[in-house]
């Protein structure tokens, strides 16, 4: 598997298009950007069952919700149609006609009677929520140009209709190139949720160890800055979110960052990618990197380093991309000042100093295996609960116990 700031970026910008607006550009990039060229290629579109259609297995573990007290939902992009896949697997094109008196879709599948839900997933780029106790209230809408278009949920919204609504959501792109997929905690943690991807391999991630929901919410709770973003027993939002919403105080990370700032003015900060080794400095108030071409950065606000774009925007070019998705990382995991070499790869160096990202260190905490996504560039160094298989057999989705 190659880490993130070796692959094509894309998915930051995913997520700030999905953040409680209408999704009026394709859902495209969701895991694997350089998979995405195929997604939906061997399907004409509506109505149609796609090629190389993969078992699909729900198992509801929550021990608090009844099969028929969860919901699902498949959502994405097809083609550059903005999709949604039915019971029996069909991709059907989302249509305004589609919501009904309330103003809202029903596009939710229902768990088996019992026991775990078989089901079938076609070539798509999206997400599967989950949704516990009520259903979701998706909206269709026009975009600016005409098409149709969804509404996600934003459950760090607090005027979101789907605000008090328990749930959360897995995402994949699967094509003829293989299947990509991830847990995600970038703008929320809620439902428990595991990945298991069968294929050339048996591969599982994202799994919450036994009390490690409980754990999130009460490791928060007891962080003062932090504390304001646990939404009863409901969520815990991601402290970009949280800034945005005036739950989290926006100079939170301004000491530390003064701090890398102020250490790489006397000395290298040296960080390698697949191009090679950047050895940059502070000059002026820039921090400035030479090597396979130059690149410089300002000093990013609190902001840009929770979610990894203003001042540390990673375009896919190669060079600047990858560096900056280093040092996103390194800012979320407080390594950039004890090493001067990223990305650090260490997981025992990560979150140690007082002011760090103790949303992306809690929910790491929780998982069974130490991976998760807790920040758009958590996979820098391998260490996001993603997986892929080019030869995949299987897919399985567990809610996890409470």
């Amino acid at each position: 598997m190659t880490p993130r700031h070796q692959r094509p970026l894309g998915r930051r910008k995913l997520l700030v298009a999905l953040g409680g607006m209408v999704v009026a550009a394709p859902v495209a990039a969701v895991v694997a950007p350089h998979a995405l060229a195929g997604v939906g290629s061997d399907d004409s579109g509506s109505g149609t069952k796609a090629a190389g259609a993969l078992p699909l297995t729900i198992v509801n573990n929550t021990g608090s919700f009844g099969n028929a007290d969860v919901h699902v939902y498949i959502v994405g992009n097809q083609d550059g149609t903005q999709v949604r896949v039915t019971p029996d697997g069909t991709v059907a094109p989302v249509a305004l006609s589609d919501n009904g008196a309330d103003g809202f879709t029903d596009y939710a599948i229902s768990l088996a009677g019992s026991g775990d839900t078989k089901l079938n997933l076609p070539y798509l780029s999206g997400r599967i929520y989950v949704s516990l106790g009520e259903k979701l209230k998706f909206k269709v809408v026009a975009d600016g140009a005409g098409n149709a278009a969804l509404q996600y949920p934003a459950g760090w919204v607090e005027s979101d209709p789907n605000y008090g609504v328990l749930h959360d959501c897995a995402e994949f792109t699967y094509n003829s190139s293989g299947m990509f997929c991830n847990t995600t905690m970038v703008d929320m943690f809620s439902v428990p949720l595991g990945i298991r991807l069968t294929g050339s391999e048996d591969q599982t991630t994202g799994t919450i160890r036994a009390g490690g929901r409980a754990a999130v919410f009460d490791a928060l709770r007891k962080v003062e800055e932090f504390a304001p973003l646990v939404v009863d027993d409901t969520r815990v939002i991601a402290p970009g979110h949280g800034l945005d919403a005036g739950l989290f105080p926006k100079d939170y990370l301004a000491p530390y960052i003064d701090e890398v700032w102020s250490t790489y003015t006397g000395k290298d900060l040296r960080i390698t990618t697949n191009a090679g080794t950047f050895t940059g400095r502070v000059r002026g108030d820039r921090l400035t990197f030479d090597g396979p071409a130059q690149v410089s950065f300002a000093k990013p606000s609190t902001r840009d380093v929770l979610f990894c774009d203003g001042n540390l925007a990673a375009p896919n070019d190669g060079t600047t991309g990858p560096v900056a998705a280093v040092l996103g990382a390194g800012f979320n995991r407080s390594t950039l000042v004890s090493s001067a070499e990223q990305p650090t790869t260490d997981p025992a160096s990560f979150y140690g100093t007082d002011l760090t990202n103790h949303y992306a260190k809690a929910v790491h905490a929780a998982t069974e295996d130490g991976r998760a996504y807790g920040f758009a560039f958590d996979d820098v160094a391998d260490f996001a609960s993603y997986i892929q298989d080019t030869a995949p057999t299987g897919f399985r989705l567990t809610l996890g116990a409470f």
